[in-house]
């Protein structure tokens, strides 16, 4: 507008009394005139912001025709621009102004606010009202920018802006900050600290691509209410922690490509922390998460699935990752090359689908031996510690319950040989396969191992294999008992009974009663070693003779051996009679057998009496025939008794 233009526009007020104010320059007098035309005063170097409050506060009407607005652009604003408590009824929209001091809107009620590649020492909206929406969009704020209280009708946006705070001072300060819509913050820089405590969003929270600067630049979101998603990825970066405690998010928590520096390694300081929150979809990192520092995401209730394929966490010094008591509606999907460098702990977890670690690559903290912790979990799906996956540390999975099937097919179990490679002490499973890729150097724990069904690889059996109280329906491949026995003695503990007598219930119940006798027998044998002397021999004497009375055909064939060979010995050599008689006929068998059967008389052992060396062959034959009566009841009574 020309200055004749704007003079002929000067008269028009004056001859309605909507003169701007006295003393104000032409440039103060060419803002007034746009505002009321609503144009963009462009034509503007500079303003006082006294002026622009005087503008907004005693507002001129209209032209005809026009909404009334304040909008300028490329304006430098001189003085101290103070609109705190004031009720501004039209929008303000400023791009490419450089302010002298810090805008103070505490406590304002404004029906709009926009401030577009502005230049800004500061900016004061504490407990500011608007109407529709704010923005504070690639801007430069050399302080802080304070949004404390701030309630926003609309849209709250801090897209692409630059926060440089005094040293010490937070970079944005929102706490308790509500928005009934979307708040985003897409491509911010921020060089301190940016809170958003106990604030409520509506709608979406998206920070993509921001960038919290400084190692005391920590994202502080703890109890925050978000009614729809919360966007952390495509390049957002943290240097400190990123607090989420006791969030409620509605929707999925997007964390792609994101990059959290974490706080250092002082106890009780995450990276991420996310405890005790409540996510209404899933945790979305499978593609380029990386975490230097712990992750916690115990007592979190999540509906969705928590996805960390591809991601890579980072704290050599303890715990990487902690979900202790996490509910998980969904999967744990930690697939595709996913990386741990300190210890998983996902101990008591509830997840109702599926843990997946196929290709998965997990490491023990450098002071510790733990790679994943797992006590107590109950998964309602499947557990795949395989296909890739490599644990340098210990497996601990005691007390778990798996309803499905628990895999280690093609797994790597990396642990020395003095330490457990893998601890399933009382866990449950319907199917426990165990086909690792070699095998473990390490103990592999299976204790009180309940599944219906065992899979295993004789070519990958663990040197130290600890089995006492397991219980399984099935066991593959069905091996013979003799290719499968040296499966069992590889306890490093020493002989215990119980895995014996398993492995010979299953193949009895399988119809392969042979088997199992061989299994039973190799118990006895087995457990001979923990004997002393007296019993060692007794042992020996029942393992010979009838097989600790799984073999009573070995007492038949050793009767009539002894049978035959003392009728012959004699008929060479009969005894004489005894006493004055009648004497039965005698009869060199049924002698014999006489002697042979304890506690059954047929006359002859009465009737005549050997002599000579036949004296210690009939001593011979009572002494075996009771010792075959002793062993073959005592064998009896076991099998009996199992029976």
């Amino acid at each position: 507008m020309g200055f004749d233009r704007l003079a002929g526009a000067e008269g028009e007020q004056m001859a309605r009394g909507d003169d701007p104010p006295a003393g104000w320059d032409v440039e103060e007098r060419h803002m007034w005139e746009a505002y009321r035309r609503g144009d963009w005063c462009e034509a503007v170097s500079e303003v006082r912001g006294e002026a622009i409050r005087r503008l907004l506060l005693s507002a001129p009407p209209p032209r005809p025709g026009r909404l009334a607005r304040l909008r300028l652009r490329g304006v430098r604003i001189r003085g101290p621009l103070d609109l705190a408590e004031a009720a501004v009824a039209s929008a303000v929209r400023l791009h490419g102004c450089h302010f002298d001091a810090a805008p103070r809107l505490e406590g304002g009620q404004f029906e709009a606010l926009e401030l577009d590649e502005c230049h800004l020492p500061g900016l004061h909206t504490h407990s500011a009202r608007i109407t529709q929406e704010f923005k504070v969009t690639r801007c430069t704020v050399n302080g802080t920018l304070d949004l404390r209280s701030l309630s926003v009708g609309t849209h709250l946006s801090l897209d692409g802006t630059t926060v440089r705070p005094a040293p010490g001072e937070a970079g944005v300060a929102a706490q308790s900050v509500a928005v009934d819509e979307s708040l985003w913050a897409t491509g911010l820089d921020c060089a301190g600290a940016f809170h958003l405590n106990n604030a409520r969003v509506q709608d979406a929270l998206v920070l993509r691509g921001a960038a919290i600067s400084t190692p005391e630049g920590h994202l502080q979101m703890p109890e925050i209410t978000v009614g729809g998603g919360l966007y952390l990825g495509h390049g957002f970066s943290c240097a400190g922690t990123v607090n989420l405690c006791g969030a409620s998010i509605g929707a999925s928590v997007e964390l792609l490509d994101a990059t959290l520096a974490g706080p250092g390694t002082d106890a009780g300081q995450y990276a991420l922390h996310l405890g005790s929150a409540q996510v209404g979809g899933d945790i979305q990192a499978e593609r380029g998460l990386v975490v230097q520092g712990p992750v916690t995401l115990d007592d979190t209730s999540i509906r969705g699935s928590v996805v960390l394929r591809g991601a890579r966490l980072d704290f050599p010094a303890g715990t990487a990752l902690t979900a202790g008591r996490t509910r998980i509606g969904g999967d744990l999907d930690c697939r595709d090359g996913m990386t741990a460098h300190g210890t998983v702990d996902l101990c008591d977890a509830r997840i109702g689908g599926s843990v997946r670690f196929q290709s998965a690559e997990l490491t023990a903290p450098d002071s510790g031996r733990v790679a994943l912790k797992a006590n107590g979990i109950d998964v309602g799906g499947v557990v795949h510690l395989s296909e890739g996956f490599t644990a340098h540390g210990r497996i601990s999975l005691s007390s778990a319950t798996i309803r499905s099937s628990l895999s280690f097919t093609g797994a790597l179990l990396d642990t020395p040989a003095t330490e457990r490679a893998l601890s399933c002490r009382g866990t449950t499973a319907a199917v426990l396969t165990l086909r690792p890729r070699t095998a473990p150097l390490g103990t592999v724990d299976l204790s009180r191992t309940k599944v219906e069904l065992l899979q295993d690889d004789p070519t990958t059996w663990p040197a130290a294999l600890m089995m006492e109280g397991i219980v399984y329906d099935t066991i593959r491949p069905a091996l013979p008992a003799a290719e499968r026995l040296p499966w069992l003695g590889r306890d490093p503990d020493g002989f215990t009974p119980q895995p014996y007598e398993q492995l010979a219930t299953v193949y009895q119940q399988h119809g392969r009663d042979a088997d199992a006798r061989t299994v039973l027998v190799a118990k006895q044998r087995t457990m001979r070693s923990t004997l002393g002397p007296p019993a060692r021999v007794w042992s020996f004497l029942q393992d010979a003779t009838v097989g600790y009375g799984y073999r009573p055909l070995r007492a038949v064939w050793l009767l009539i051996c002894l049978l035959a060979i003392g009728s012959a010995l004699f008929h060479a050599w009969p005894p004489s009679p005894v006493g004055d008689g009648p004497y039965p006929r005698f009869q060199p068998v049924i002698y014999t057998l006489d002697l042979l059967l304890p506690l059954v008389d047929l006359g002859q052992e009465r009737a005549y009496e050997p002599s000579g060396g036949m004296q210690w062959v009939a001593i011979l034959l009572i002494g075996t025939g009771w010792l075959l009566a002793t062993t073959v009841a005592a064998g009896a009574g076991r099998v009996l008794r199992r029976t």
